[in-house]
């Protein structure tokens, strides 16, 4: 009987408390008279019963019981669950789980107790089981091992509480962090271990780099190491190449990785033939070839491969084919090292946006990233929309993380696009300290929100403070005035400014209102409206008399036209594109001060590999008095950062006599320079440059005559050769340049040698 029953139990799964219990079960198929409950503290009898989907005048039999216990046990909420049988009543005992009452991390120094909080399942009033106990013991680890510290231990403890409640303890022995000692390659014959090194993140263990976590050993940071040797090698010409497998090895005492990229990198490719052929209906693919970026004889570049595909769909996209797809076809002959190329255009599918989804954005609101996408709803579905959609996204500088994804949906002429964004920190509370040559000691304070309320505004004020001015500034930016695709703003602000070069004080309080809209995609026009009182003061007894003539005050009512056309890979550091921008003032719509001005400014970018950049810029202005001459405070001024070799205002029109500069109406600049690595870690963030600037400045209004004045007013061309360098610190960007006058006046004020620091916390 008894064997017969162990049988009956291995089948149906049963616990049962007892061998004595275990005889009294019969599987007789009986119907069930009533189920009882008991050892239940927490949880109602009636919400254990509704668990088993079973209930009286069912039967005993094996498949039903079995189900039963299961489907209880599978809650989670029971360490231990048996089944008893008394006459045709089945006995339900249960030992809950106990309730987590408080959870505490000890020893965690490294990592924040808010960050492993986020990352692990169990949390207070979460009903205790030692199955994910040991998951978020793992998933601990996981952290400390994401952030280099492979050698950490975690040992959960728990405090038993009245009322079947425990505190649980997770005890955390960080230990230190481990590095990666050092980085080899095998099969690499082409490019230097060093070359190689340069292109991956994860960086080999050195003294300097204590404020960055590139030596620290990251697996997921390891597969985009992978990815970047790909993409470097096929760059570099070499298409076949592959990482044939990367091994991070850990040393006995668990202190330092060693990693190992074993490669293949193929053969050396050259372009053969370039050939465009298309399916679509009325389209000449002779007309496209100046959009490739590659030719005939160069070298094998997929960068260049990419951008052409690029360039290919935006222009045929532009002649009015919605749906297009180019792809690549290459045709390899390794023995001769050529790779014949054909763009294939076709007739892509026929996909519509269903439509949006943003989750992520628990403080932007919806409307601040709808309003950046290039694509809406009921829309021709577009890959390079989408693609410029992100990137304008990523430009509102609200969010850490951005994803775009297309999600095929049930309609196959449909689909979904999906956005993840992970919101940052956008107030701002800085504080700056610096020293420049031309500002001396430097100091500045502010305070910044960039996505007021959540509605993409910004609101910022700041004060600053140098050797040579002062200055207090408030300004507001609404970037879609009343949901109009228009930038509106203002701002108030007072500077006051040392004008030793021309030997007086100058202060400006003033209102500027502004807006500013996209005329296209790359093009965008400003308006702004100032009204300011300005004031020449502190004029030295020995001044020029043209300075000393315009002391006082007066009020400027202007308005300003702005035009731009920006194609610049990034604004700040560019590397890649162009710009054009033309600028008109009108002073004199009321106020004192009668002006018309112009300024035209441009810029041409030549990359030359991922980080030697040739850059032309050039910028001209114009200004011209109503009625009443311009003074020495609207005119130009040039030297300093314009124009290296010269100090701030160092050349143009000049009282002789007095050492005065008394600005120009008409200038023009130019520069050419070359901005290139020293061949330092790319983590130092140090750039060298050369260049050259060249420029004049002339035509000034200001007259003197009698004894102790003499205005010179050549109009020549001046110039300069020079060098410089660039870091950007942890103090903030250092640059230091020197520079030589090769052409100048003798009465220029000349300045070799430039020097700036800044630090902004």
């Amino acid at each position: 009987m008894r064997f017969v029953l162990a049988i009956l139990v291995l089948v149906t799964g049963l616990v049962v408390a007892s061998a004595s219990r275990a005889q009294e079960f019969v599987f007789d198929g009986a119907p069930i008279a009533d189920i009882e409950v008991v050892g239940n503290q927490r949880i109602e009898a009636e919400t254990i019963r509704s668990y088993m989907q079973l209930g009286p005048n069912d039967r005993f039999e094996p498949a039903a019981i079995d189900r039963a216990f299961k489907s209880v046990f599978g809650t989670g909420l029971f360490a231990d669950v048996a089944f008893d049988r008394r006459g045709n009543v089945l006995i339900v005992e249960v030992v809950e789980n106990p309730v987590i009452n408080r959870l505490v991390f000890e020893g965690n120094d490294d990592i924040d107790d808010e960050i492993l909080q986020q990352e692990i399942q169990l949390r207070p009033r979460i009903v205790y089981t030692q199955t994910r106990v040991q998951s978020d013991t793992q998933r601990i680890i996981d952290i400390y091992r994401r952030s280099g510290r492979y050698n950490v231990t975690v040992e959960p403890k728990i405090i038993k509480l009245d009322q079947n409640r425990v505190d649980l303890i997770f005890e955390i022995d960080e230990n230190e962090t481990t590095l990666v000692e050092r980085i080899d390659f095998v099969g690499n014959e082409a490019f230097s271990d060093g070359s190689l090194r340069s292109e991956l993140l994860t960086k080999e263990a050195a003294f300097w780099r204590f404020l960055s976590t590139s030596d620290v050993y990251d697996p997921d940071r390891l597969a985009v190491d992978q990815e970047a040797l790909r993409r470097y090698y096929n760059e570099e010409g070499y298409a076949d190449f592959r990482v044939v497998s990367a091994v991070a090895e850990l040393s006995p005492d668990q202190t330092a990785f060693f990693i190992t990229f074993t490669v293949e990198e193929g053969v050396l490719y050259h372009i053969g033939t370039v050939e465009i052929i298309s399916t679509l209906p009325d389209l000449d693919p002779e007309e496209l070839y100046g959009e490739l970026e590659v030719d005939e004889g160069d070298q094998f570049d997929i960068s260049a491969i990419d951008k052409s595909v690029e360039n290919l769909v935006d222009t045929i996209g532009t002649l009015g084919y919605a749906f297009v797809d180019v792809r690549p076809r290459y045709d390899r002959d390794p023995e001769n090292g050529v790779i014949n190329l054909l763009f294939e255009i076709q007739e892509g599918p026929r996909v519509f946006v269903d439509r949006i989804e943003i989750i992520g954005n628990v403080r932007t609101l919806d409307k601040v990233i709808r309003r950046e996408f290039r694509l809406i709803e009921g829309d021709p579905f577009n890959a390079a929309k989408l693609e410029r959609t992100q990137q304008r996204i990523q430009n509102l500088g609200y969010f850490s993380f951005v994803r775009i994804e297309p999600v095929p949906t049930a309609d196959a002429d449909k689909v979904r696009i999906e956005v993840e964004v992970e919101e940052q920190s956008t107030g701002e509370l800085t504080f700056g300290i610096g020293f420049s040559t031309s500002e001396g000691p430097l100091g500045q304070i502010g305070l910044r929100e960039r996505n007021l309320l959540g509605r993409g505004q910004d609101l910022r004020f700041d004060i600053s403070l140098s050797g040579r001015r002062s200055q207090i500034n408030l300004a507001f930016t609404d970037p879609y005035f009343q949901d109009l695709p228009l930038a509106a703003g203002f701002d108030v602000y007072r500077v006051e400014t040392d004008r030793d070069e021309s030997s007086f004080n100058e202060e400006r309080i003033g209102l500027g209102l502004r807006a500013g809209y996209e005329l296209t995609e790359y093009t965008r026009q400003a308006w702004r409206y100032t009204l300011e009182h300005s004031d020449v003061f502190d004029v030295a007894n020995n001044a020029s008399q043209v300075i000393q003539q315009q002391a006082g005050t007066s009020l400027t009512s202007a308005v300003t036209h702005t035009i731009t056309y920006d194609r610049r890979d990034n604004r700040v550091f560019p590397h890649e594109g162009h710009y054009l921008s033309i600028s008109s003032e009108l002073a004199g719509l009321g106020g004192d001060i009668r002006y018309v001005s112009t300024t035209v400014a441009a810029g041409y970018y030549i990359p030359f590999g991922d980080a030697v950049t040739l850059e032309l810029t050039a910028e001209a202005g114009k200004i011209q008095g109503f009625g009443q001459d311009v003074r020495i405070i609207d005119a130009y001024f040039v030297g300093g950062n314009n124009l290296r070799g010269f100090a701030d205002g160092g050349i143009g029109p000049q009282d002789t006599a007095t050492g005065d500069q008394l600005g120009g109406n008409v200038f023009a600049l130019g520069s050419v320079q070359l901005s290139f690595p020293l061949g330092l870690p790319e983590e130092y963030g140090i750039g060298g440059r050369v260049f050259t600037d060249f420029g004049t400045l002339t035509d000034t209004d200001a007259q003197c005559t009698g004894v102790g004045c003499n205005i010179e007013d050549s109009g020549s061309i001046r110039a300069s050769v020079g060098a410089g360098i660039t870091w950007n610190s942890f103090l903030g960007p250092i640059a230091v340049d020197l520079a030589w006058p090769i052409a100048q006046e003798d009465y220029d004020e000349v300045e070799f040698f430039r020097f700036s620091v800044g630090a902004r916390f």
